[in-house]
């Protein structure tokens, strides 16, 4: 999941450095996650950060990072500790609360009541009802091209999927379904040293933020028992015990994460999917030949290459990790994707294996803020991979015409052209 909120990138000159302490960190080690040029393999300085800075800290634009599976598992279990209030990607993390009807923004008890509302949504018999739905779309989007030669894996399946799934379920018209999409996908819009906070990015969200409202107002007139319906006449139960129903600003922020998260998570699963399955194709056959392997492999695409390897938090008193102190009211970011390359964790980490075994992974986050969609997302990947490889069993992938999306929070490819044999 992936976040745009108000603030600006601080740089070393225009706020004071850090008052704590960052241990003998090596002069030549740097790691900067608006570098769009680290983005296309981060793995080699991720190693570097866990053996010899586990406790980073980037004094250009003041954070500090931790890289480890066992630190970023600690944080993630630690919401009183490291806040999600603050915002949680990096540009845009301030040192006021953001004011959101978004959970991902929130702490508990706003957190718990947000959560517990959005829950209603993705109880496990309505997501295990959606599977001949995925399906359906599945086999859609890979009947119209065939005869083809070849597709782009990303645009023309992978980021289609889940984006008409989420959307039927809130209830966007299938008209406007495409056009919604395109509002997401320039919210992630990166610019090298903005990131996120630039006019394409912020004009992509306001205009995503106009359209939901406008569909939050007609529900409100005219309920169509749907998903947005539900949002815009919620009610839930404030601190002083008294009920009230979402505010027109709430429900509609609610919608916008809803479906940004359901369509962009993913994404950039089935893109990493059409990636690494083709070059590792004695794996891809496997699959192909024994669907049972599937829910397995999906797991390890998530460890392998999260779609979100970057989570923002902002620590609410000071810390001690490694040797060095991070202080209170630091900006701390949690390297979710170098966790799951810690060999402190994994055994030979950095390869691909559909038959690895390990109790757990840390890509849909841990703890309050596991993702709520993650059994949605599970589903869509076991489905999309299952009809894929029964339709298309091999496909080549030249890395000439790929395109690789970077932001600082999101990781993956935003198209990614194959010939299909």
């Amino acid at each position: 999941m992936t976040e745009t909120g108000p603030g600006t990138p601080a740089t070393a000159a225009a706020r004071p450095a850090a008052q704590g302490s960052s241990g003998d960190q090596p002069a030549d080690l740097r790691w900067d996650p608006l570098d769009a040029a680290l983005k296309v393999d981060p793995y080699p300085v991720w190693r570097r950060l866990r053996d010899e800075a586990p406790a980073y800290y980037n004094d250009q634009y003041d954070f500090w990072a931790l890289s480890r599976f066992e630190d970023v598992d600690v944080a993630h279990r630690d919401p009183a500790t490291f806040s999600s209030a603050h915002g949680t990607v990096l540009e845009s993390m301030s040192p006021e609360p953001v004011e959101t009807g978004m959970m991902i923004f929130a702490d508990p008890p706003e957190h718990t009541r947000l959560r517990r509302l959005a829950s209603r949504a993705f109880t496990p018999r309505r997501v295990t009802q959606l599977e001949g739905e995925v399906r359906r779309i599945a086999r859609e989007l890979l009947d119209a091209q065939r005869g083809a030669g070849g597709f782009d894996f990303v645009q023309d399946f992978g980021a289609q999927l889940p984006s008409r799934v989420i959307t039927s379920l809130l209830g966007v018209p299938a008209a406007d379904r495409e056009e919604v999409r395109g509002y997401i996908d320039q919210t992630f819009h990166f610019e090298e040293g903005a990131g996120m906070l630039n006019d394409v990015s912020l004009a992509a969200m306001a205009k995503l933020f106009e359209y939901l409202n406008a569909q939050m107002q007609d529900r409100q007139r005219s309920p169509q028992g749907d998903m947005l319906s539900d949002l815009v006449h919620a009610e839930i139960t404030d601190d002083d015990g008294e009920r009230r129903q979402l505010t027109l600003q709430e429900s509609t922020e609610f919608s916008i994460l809803l479906v940004s998260a359901g369509t962009e998570t993913v994404a950039r699963l089935l893109g990493w999917a059409g990636w690494v399955l083709a070059h590792h194709p004695d794996q891809r056959a496997e699959l192909a030949a024994d669907h049972s392997l599937l829910p397995n492999a999906v797991e390890e695409l998530l460890r392998f290459e999260p779609p979100s390897p970057v989570q923002g938090r902002w620590s609410t008193t000071e810390v001690e990790r490694h040797g060095c102190t991070i202080p209170a009211g630091s900006k701390v970011l949690l390297l979710t994707g170098s966790a799951g390359r810690d060999e402190r964790a994994f055994f030979d980490p950095d390869r691909f294996d559909v038959h690895r075994r390990f109790d757990r992974h840390l890509s849909f986050g841990y703890g309050i803020h596991f993702c709520l969609g993650a059994a949605l997302a599970r589903l869509e990947g076991k489905v999309a991979l299952q009809e894929v490889l029964d339709a298309y069993p091999r496909w080549e992938v030249d890395p000439a015409t790929a395109e690789l999306l970077v932001t600082s929070t999101v990781r993956g490819y935003h198209r990614l052209p194959v010939t299909v044999g």
